[in-house]
């Protein structure tokens, strides 16, 4: 992908210059994905909340710094990855338990003809969820970031610091666990 094309880039740019509406669009397109991310990597409400609105913060400090290197969402991912290793390494023990199901009640469960099987989907996505909140920290950030982000090995290894292939090995470990305790 041409990040000279990106237009989520243009529109960073376009904020750099003064185009509050820029930024504003910007927000609009990357709040929930950003907010999913935090939320389930930090497992606590108030953390996320803190860190989100951190993120956006260095996000406004940063404008006149910024350029169009990466996918703004990878830049994006990046600080707010950083910001939560950050409070990783101050916040220890993590909250766990219902964090998880406050989470989960910002997934819509598809509907189904039969209840049975929304009751099976719900149960399949709680134990998925209490199963990535047990890997390690490294493993549950790659895990989260390619699945509820889609993004490649590369643009993982960019937001946490860490080489592609380290980043496959955390994810293939990550699946192998994961698989492992879906499977009991």
């Amino acid at each position: 992908m041409d990040v000279a094309l990106d237009e989520d880039a243009t529109l960073m740019l376009a904020y750099a210059q003064g185009d509050v509406a820029a930024f504003e669009a910007l927000y609009a397109r990357h709040r929930g994905t950003l907010y999913r991310f935090l939320l389930r990597s930090a497992r606590d409400r108030h953390i996320a909340d803190e860190l989100f609105q951190d993120t956006w913060s260095r996000v406004i400090a940063a404008r006149q710094r910024y350029q169009a290197q990466a996918k703004f969402s990878t830049w994006l991912l990046q600080i707010a990855h950083n910001l939560l290793v950050d409070s990783f390494r101050r916040r220890r023990p993590l909250a766990e338990g219902e964090e998880a199901d406050i989470a989960l009640e910002r997934y819509e469960i598809p509907e189904r003809e039969q209840p049975e099987q929304a009751l099976s989907d719900f149960e399949h996505r709680r134990r998925l969820q209490r199963a990535i909140e047990q890997l390690p920290d490294e493993q549950r950030t790659a895990v989260l970031l390619r699945l509820e982000n889609d993004l490649s090995l590369e643009d993982i290894a960019q937001i946490t610091g860490a080489g592609r292939e380290t980043v496959k090995s955390r994810l293939r470990y990550a699946m192998n666990r994961l698989r492992e305790q879906l499977a009991e």
